[in-house]
């Protein structure tokens, strides 16, 4: 402080935008720190909080502790999710009305809300290419790369500044993230924070320190979630296509599952939410083994919700800027599909939205057809276009040709077979690197969730 400075500091507090996560109670305990100084030593240092929008007091005036020297700190439970927020200090002095004591230092524009992880490779990070509507607010917040914290804007894995492992090589374009954020806080009412420790072309083992304990991004998710209090909602994961390689593809459920586990212990939340996508499709050229391990990686992708509080999301109808990259108009209803999975998995009530998922697959008595039942159709199936090449029957190790698909029932598909299936038989949906995804829920266009290997019984 100046040798002539009268007043309140404040140096540990939240920040101008930071958005600090609400616990269950829907309320946010946090602690400010600062010095003070003034002749009397019976002055006291108080504090307050009140919402920017209309000055009302959110935690009235409270008297702060004073330490040893000219150190003060105060804690402040029960603020509600909301903002924006301004702290306000000041000093009161003898003989002095309060609000006519020496001035203290102001924050503003910060919150109380939800904190979400971005994280993956470079459809995670945005590189949606091309004009689309879709602007910053007040209340969308985002902790960058150069550790301030920021209106939320394009690109969100924005270099500038930074030296985490995550900067990115080329300059990142749009991601589905801004439309995620602004849909939860249309739907909740409260800010939503965002932390981007995504990076481009990353394999999994670059984000898991059990098959690798160097594991730079992860390390630089965790440092990041420090940054922001050691405390976020959940994680929204979109990941794979670097490890669709053969040896990669077969092992990745299980990496992905020591990385969750892992993650989840160290920020001693072991129900932490996560919300993935499941792989878009790629249009360049792959050898066959390549195009299985893009499915591998999809019913990895789809498996991964057995870990407990993981929903998933499909993309295959989604747009493309480029040969792997989703287009800002399909990321803007990705993040929706996003934002409506984090609902469901955290406010039941408030989401609307389901993705059609396969539970089984039956033999008819003649073995010539099979009847595909599917769970979470929120209306009824139906086809937009032929559907015989959305699935593949494989026995003996060959394919069976699928004469025609056919919507049985609002949630059943019978596939007509060119010949009688035999056992151990398997159905595919959605093989390869770039299949197609006819078959979509009514109500609300989206497609099923692709599957790999589902045995017929």
């Amino acid at each position: 402080m100046p040798d002539d400075f009268v007043g309140v500091t404040l140096d540990e507090c939240p920040r101008p935008f930071q958005i600090v996560q609400q616990g269950s109670d829907g309320a946010a305990v946090v602690g400010f720190r600062g010095r003070w100084r003034h002749a009397s030593s019976h002055a006291r240092v108080e504090i307050r909080i009140v919402r920017e929008t209309d000055q009302t007091p959110v935690c009235p005036w409270q008297a702060a502790t004073l330490r040893e020297g000219d150190r003060w700190e105060h804690l402040i439970e029960g603020i509600p999710a909301g903002g924006l927020y301004r702290t306000e200090t000041r000093l009161v002095v003898p003989d002095l009305p309060p609000e006519c004591g020496p001035h203290g230092q102001f924050v503003h524009h910060w919150g109380v809300g939800d904190l979400w992880v971005i994280a993956g490779q470079s459809n995670a990070a945005g590189y949606g290419r091309g004009p689309v509507h879709d602007p910053p607010r007040l209340g969308l917040h985002i902790l960058k790369n150069n550790e301030t914290w920021d209106i939320a804007d394009h690109p969100l894995n924005d270099p500038t500044g930074s030296k985490h492992p995550n900067t990115e090589i080329a300059n990142p374009g749009h991601s589905p993230y801004l439309s995620f954020a602004r849909r939860l806080n249309d739907v909740l009412g409260y800010p939503i924070g965002l932390i981007q420790t995504a990076l481009g072309n990353t394999r999994l083992a670059e984000w898991n320190p059990v098959e690798n304990p160097s594991a730079p991004l992860y390390h630089n998710l965790l440092h990041c979630i420090r940054l922001a209090g050691g405390r976020v909602r959940g994680l929204l994961w979109y990941q794979g296509e670097s490890d669709t390689n053969p040896g990669l593809a077969e092992t990745y459920e299980a990496r992905f599952s020591d990385f969750v586990g892992r993650l989840r212990a160290e920020l001693n939340a072991p129900d932490l939410p996560i919300v993935l996508a499941q792989s878009n499709r790629y249009t360049g050229q792959q050898s066959p083994e390549e195009h299985r391990g893009w499915s591998i990686i999809r019913e990895a992708q789809r498996n991964a919700r057995k870990l407990g509080n993981v929903a998933v999301v499909p993309t295959l109808d989604l747009p493309l800027s480029d040969d792997c990259h989703t287009s800002p108009e399909g990321n803007l209803l990705l993040g929706l599909r996003k934002a409506d999975a984090a609902l469901g998995l955290l406010h039941v009530r408030q989401s609307s939205c389901g993705f059609p998922d396969i539970h089984e697959a039956v033999a008819g008595t003649d073995h010539r057809t099979i009847d595909l039942g599917f769970d979470s159709v929120p209306s009824r199936l139906q086809f937009i276009a032929p559907g015989d090449a959305d699935f593949l029957v494989e026995d003996r190790g060959e394919m069976i040709q699928i004469r025609r698909a056919e919507v049985v029932e609002r949630n059943r598909v019978r596939l007509i077979l060119s010949r009688p299936v035999t056992l151990n038989a398997c159905v595919h949906s959605a093989l390869g690197a770039n299949p197609p995804a006819n078959l979509r829920d009514v109500e609300q266009n989206v497609p099923v969730l692709a599957f790999y290997g589902l045995p017929v019984r």
